[in-house]
């Protein structure tokens, strides 16, 4: 049987990330009794889970990022694997120590004798108007941090796909929900449905120009891809999924196709994920370039309350479609 025809076979549910995750975890639950979850209301927000797997596996804990996060390490160390919620991003500021200097490192400071296959979900980026304490997109924190994994999805399938396999995999993966995305429904293959981590995906082919992204500016770029094309512009989109490993062989592949690049996230440009992707592609890919690598980031400043000015925060397709028609014009 082709692809297609498997593709054509499978059945699709229509749901948003965030039951996308509750069906994966709870998957990922019956399949292994070793996996369990606790974090800032993690029984009252999975109610079903708390039901089905009782107050062993699943279970409330106090405001207290640190101690969460240091139990979660301590216990896949014993051979549990831990799925922990500290909700928004900021307040992975409160477990910096447990989470990158305890389970990020002491896997290779053991020579390999223990394994740390935590997950720890935090949610992060504009969408809510929480404010500027809890909203920061800081993935690239633990980009730079050795030891950590670090996937963030565009989509209900790919929040699914990579929770699943951040469960199963050894290490300790960080989890990045883009909270404006939460409750935008897609459709989500059933089954065992896992997408591996370090595995870009191609969301519309182009020849002209090559736009990488991930999380909620993914969907940008596809807008912007759509009336750069009838201006007679091709613009391939990359959706990155995972920050760390980074696919960087499909990424060259698009730039020396297109020779331009565009790299497109709300986190702000210093030392950012597109950052590191510019150089990349200026030390592997130079020779392909007809034009010099762009960047459109979030601004380099607090998140504002204000859901206006929030919304203005990340880079919009109108602003990728200007950065892109400039790019081709030079």
């Amino acid at each position: 049987m082709s692809t297609h025809e498997e593709n054509a076979m499978t059945t699709m549910t229509t749901m948003t990330p965030e039951a996308a995750m509750a069906e994966a975890l709870a998957e990922e639950m019956r399949r292994d009794a070793t996996v369990i979850t606790f974090g800032e209301g993690v029984a009252t927000k999975g109610y079903a889970l708390a039901q089905e797997f009782g107050a062993q596996r699943v279970r409330n804990t106090p405001l207290a990022e640190g101690i969460i996060a240091g139990t979660a390490a301590g216990a896949a160390a014993t051979g549990l694997r831990p799925v922990i919620d500290l909700l928004f991003a900021p307040f992975l500021t409160f477990a910096m120590e447990e989470i990158v200097n305890s389970a990020g490192k002491l896997s290779y400071i053991s020579g390999g004798q223990f394994s740390f296959p935590m997950v720890t979900i935090a949610r992060t980026g504009s969408g809510w108007a929480v404010g500027a304490q809890h909203n920061q997109n800081n993935e690239a924190w633990f980009v730079h941090s050795p030891g950590l994994k670090v996937v963030m999805p565009s989509n209900a399938a790919d929040f699914k796909g990579l929770l699943k396999s951040a469960i199963r995999d050894d290490n300790p993966v960080m989890f990045f929900a883009d909270i404006g995305l939460l409750h935008t429904p897609g459709e989500v293959p059933s089954g065992d449905h896992v997408v591996p981590i370090g595995k870009a995906s191609v969301v519309r082919e182009g020849v002209d120009v090559t736009l990488v992204t991930y999380g909620k500016t993914v969907h940008s770029c596809v807008a912007a891809a759509s009336t750069l094309e009838e201006n007679g512009i091709s613009a391939e989109v990359i959706d990155l999924r995972s920050l760390k490993p980074l696919d960087e062989a499909t990424v060259l592949a698009s730039v020396r196709k297109t020779g331009r690049a565009v790299l497109v996230h709300e986190a702000a440009a210093p030392c950012g994920v597109g950052a590191e992707l510019a150089a990349i592609i200026a030390e592997k890919a130079f020779s392909s370039l007809r034009a010099p690598v762009v960047r459109l980031t979030g601004p380099d400043a607090p998140s504002p309350a204000s859901f206006p000015l929030e919304a203005a925060f990340a880079p919009g397709a109108d602003a990728i479609v200007e950065a892109v028609v400039k790019q081709v014009a030079n």
